[in-house]
């Protein structure tokens, strides 16, 4: 039984789950978009270990005209997770990403109705979904290179990795601003009213490089997003108690517990704090 007593769905599988089509794609082909999520996923998703016993058993990806990429909470009962995204005609290097975060949600249980974002610490759950869209990113750009979607567009994968650089140079900068590259602990400390407003803000994303290199370096790491928020107050509870419940829920699930016990290292956050 999961912490707050919902079924084990472990018969779904986010990586195997089938994804339709909603919204507005104008002139792309369905097939063609479906082609590029596919991708994206398995990138993404490939040798994780899915360890959560709230799987979605299908995902619908939305197509708006505006708006920001978000997983709509619809408390209709149904096992579907519901993703946002907002792109230009055939941007696949910005639907990659935006979906690639998007499902990062969904990894860490953020796609029921009862999934609403609450702070203090929605922005460390951003910071990690977002890197793990970024460590999708690059999977993909070297996996489009050798086995692209569509016949002859190898050279493609130069653009995602391009656009994925993009990225990281503008949140290199802000680490480098904040003070996070050289100290951690001392960011947190110093910047923490401003760090967990909720959302992707700019400490969340100098965040998410941090949090990228510990995948790169344990990829073992990346399959305790699965274990987050099986708590009651998910991320409306304050860092230390987020944190160990977390460890508690790698615990039960069975998953490595690299990626809390780190960040509790490099937040100065001592086992037992407030």
């Amino acid at each position: 039984m999961a912490a707050n007593g919902l079924h084990d769905n472990r018969s779904a599988s986010l990586l195997t789950a089938p994804i339709e089509l909603a919204g507005d794609w104008g002139h792309m082909l369905a097939h063609a978009v479906e082609q590029v999520l596919d991708h994206t996923r398995h990138a993404c998703l490939d040798g994780i270990r899915l360890l959560s016993d709230r799987q979605p058993g299908r995902l619908r990806v939305d197509e708006h005209s505006s708006g920001q990429p978000a997983i709509w909470l619809h408390p209709d009962g149904s096992e579907m997770a519901w993703i946002i995204v907002d792109i230009g005609e055939r941007d696949w290097s910005k639907l990659a990403y935006q979906f690639g975060h998007e499902v990062g949600h969904v990894f860490a249980n953020s796609w029921q109705a009862d999934a609403k974002p609450a702070p203090p610490c929605q922005w460390l759950e951003e910071a990690i979904v977002e890197a793990f869209s970024l460590r999708g990113l690059e999977h993909l750009a070297k996996g489009w290179k050798q086995d692209p979607p569509f016949a002859g567009d190898n050279a493609f994968g130069d653009a995602i990795a391009e656009y994925r650089r993009n990225i990281v140079k503008g949140y290199e900068a802000l680490a480098d601003t904040q003070g996070l590259s050289r100290d951690p602990a001392a960011w947190f400390a110093g910047h923490r009213s401003q760090i967990e407003i909720p959302g992707l803000n700019p400490f969340a994303q100098a965040m998410s490089l941090t949090i990228l290199t510990e995948y790169e370096q344990a990829p073992g790491s990346v399959e305790a997003i699965g274990a987050l928020n099986r708590w009651p107050g998910r991320s409306g509870i304050p860092v230390a108690q987020y944190l160990q419940r977390w460890k508690d829920s790698c615990a039960e699930l069975h998953a490595s517990p690299h990626l809390p016990l780190r960040l509790g290292e490099l937040l100065g956050i001592p086992p037992g704090a407030k």
